[in-house]
């Protein structure tokens, strides 16, 4: 017969190996927060309420199935991203988050639109598309950050994009 302690072990392990994973080479490249030479007015706008998210949110770690500032995952951090930035609700996990909205082809993908890598066999990681080959996300390894889409680590892993929904309206 299984003991508790085995048991536990067992689900610890299932939640590790099935959750967000993101644990590249840091970029000796710096992330550039600024660069709007391909963004249109409306997609600069998604940006800047995304931004505005990165910046409260910024440093705070990684933590398996964590949803506050003492640590967050990467599904909760896009969800509470979506949420303070378009005020629009998503759905918990990666998995769900990535059966939602519609495809966008690579070369199409906008500001606000879901970003998603395969790091493993079972394990899927997702962020959201800031524009210019970068994304917002919770990393693993560095906690709630800004990356590259085409650094080599992500570009290995990188799964496809989507889009939630119409993207909003702005006064």
């Amino acid at each position: 017969m299984v003991n508790f302690q085995s048991k536990v072990a067992l689900i610890s392990s299932i939640l590790f190996f099935s959750g967000c994973s993101s644990s590249p080479t840091p970029s000796k490249q710096p992330v550039n927060q600024t660069s709007t030479t391909t963004l249109s007015q409306h997609d600069l706008k998604i940006q800047q309420s995304f931004l505005k998210v990165h910046h409260r949110w910024e440093g705070v770690p990684y933590r398996l199935g964590g949803t506050s500032f003492n640590g967050i995952d990467c599904s909760a951090f896009v969800q509470v991203a979506y949420r303070d930035a378009l005020n629009v609700n998503l759905p918990r996990t990666t998995l769900q988050q990535s059966k939602i909205g519609s495809s966008v082809k690579y070369n199409d993908a906008a500001a606000g639109d879901l970003v998603f890598f395969k790091t493993s066999r079972t394990t899927r990681h997702v962020g959201v598309y800031l524009g210019n080959k970068q994304f917002l996300h919770a990393s693993t390894s560095r906690g709630v950050i800004i990356s590259r889409v085409d650094n080599p680590y992500w570009a290995s892993k990188f799964w496809h994009f989507r889009r939630v929904q119409s993207p909003p309206t702005f006064n």
